[in-house]
């Protein structure tokens, strides 16, 4: 009886941690606090689920290691390290549930290892799963398998579709630091997405786990490889085909080219603004007098830089303070992908398109940009750039940055 008893408060905590896991991705609809309390949840459970499994570690150096065991092994070993560190870092960041180990790890650091994890840790828990599917479904008749596994199948399709349209690779492998989240779709979608990806890793797990094992006939069977490969076919064919009015974040674009024009007039609009006074819009360039057409003047100012202490996510040098900024000319557009490849002859950018602005370029690429812009239109760079420092020449007539202040 106490056996029994023990396995349903088992499941029941298995089937509680699934559920968190869904919110905890769906951070659009939970909000930050509750994001964080989640966590903290999913934490505590998470030490219950290992308590309750005490046995497996008790037996990791018992018996001996088969394909599937050494699998399973790995994939908990490294799914517990995902998690840990997931929690870690979260942690540091937190304002609201355990807000004594916020900037214990630098911030940087921790919000890009947070957001990686979490995500390796939504594949795992998943594929996880999907190791222990074929246990769950060894009561049901041959037919009732052959119907479950399909279904399974299909859905499993349109998880692997959500996944590439939601760009989750760039997470998973550090090519971008933050998430970029719709925040226009229903709560209740966006758990269903979550739902139907943790789904298609169940699925990879469940065939995995299979393909690992012997069958009836004690012979290893390309079955299960039979049906991961048709659902991931089926997935990217969904990727491809569903894509004309959805950006490669997944959001719906119909409406973005109007935007954009919309955008650009009232941008236009001011650079023509600006440019009507060409008495404050001339500059001296080796005795002669050129006019910055996509220019705009920045009337300086003074203003209290930095953040108060409460502020979140604050970093130690962002002290309070009076700053007088002079005035100074800024670009009205950004610089494109177009614009950048032809002086710099590559693209670093993650979300491709030659009239998007060029991302995922660090610091020293866009000091490098800038100089190679300067000398392409006969100006003086702004920047010496030796191995170990990068000068900034004031008195230089070429492109630069702005500074930290006139950014702000």
């Amino acid at each position: 009886m106490q056996t029994k008893i023990k396995n349903i408060f088992k499941k029941g905590i298995d089937v509680l941690l699934t559920v968190l896991l869904l919110f905890i991705m769906a951070y659009q609809v939970t909000g930050e606090e509750w994001h964080e309390w989640l966590g903290i949840g999913m934490t505590a459970l998470l030490f219950v689920h290992h308590i309750l499994n005490i046995k497996w570690y008790g037996a990791l150096f018992k018996g001996k290691y088969r394909p599937y065991r050494i699998t399973l092994t790995a994939l908990n070993t490294i799914l517990l390290i995902s998690i840990a560190m997931t929690a870690i870092c979260g942690m540091s960041m937190s304002v609201h549930s355990v807000p004594f180990m916020y900037g214990k790890i630098n911030m940087i650091f921790a919000r890009k290892m947070h957001l990686a994890m979490s995500y390796w840790s939504f594949i795992l828990m998943g594929i996880h799963i999907g190791f222990h599917i074929k246990a769950m479904t060894a009561k049901l008749a041959d037919k009732a398998k052959i119907i479950f596994t399909t279904v399974f199948a299909v859905i499993s399709s349109v998880g692997l579709w959500l996944f590439l349209k939601n760009d989750i690779a760039n997470y998973i492998f550090f090519k971008t630091h933050f998430a970029f989240l719709d925040y226009e779709k229903t709560k209740s979608l966006i758990i269903l997405e979550n739902l139907s990806m943790l789904i298609f890793w169940a699925f990879a797990g469940s065939q995995l786990s299979k393909l690992l094992q012997k069958n009836k006939d004690k012979k290893f069977s390309v079955i299960p490889l039979i049906w991961l490969g048709a659902v991931v076919i089926t997935g990217i064919i969904l990727n491809y085909a569903i894509g004309d009015s959805t950006d490669n974040l997944g959001f719906d674009t119909s409406g973005w080219q109007t935007s954009l024009q919309t955008t650009t007039q009232n941008v236009q609009e001011t650079v023509q603004n600006t440019t009507n006074n060409k008495e404050s819009h001339l500059t001296e360039n080796n005795g002669q007098q050129t006019v910055n057409d996509s220019f705009i003047l920045i009337n300086g100012g003074s203003f209290s830089m930095g953040s108060p202490n409460t502020e979140n996510w604050r970093i130690d040098d962002e002290i309070e303070h009076e700053v007088t900024v002079s005035s100074f000319y800024s670009d009205a557009y950004e610089t494109t992908q177009n614009d950048y490849e032809k002086l710099m002859h590559n693209n670093p950018s993650t979300f491709i398109g030659t009239d998007l602005p060029v991302d995922n370029v660090s610091w020293l690429d866009a000091v490098q940009y800038a100089n190679a812009r300067s000398i392409a239109e006969n100006l003086t760079p702004a920047y010496t750039i030796s191995e170990c420092e990068v000068i900034w020449d004031r008195s230089a007539d070429g492109y630069r940055l702005p500074t930290e202040a006139e950014w702000e």
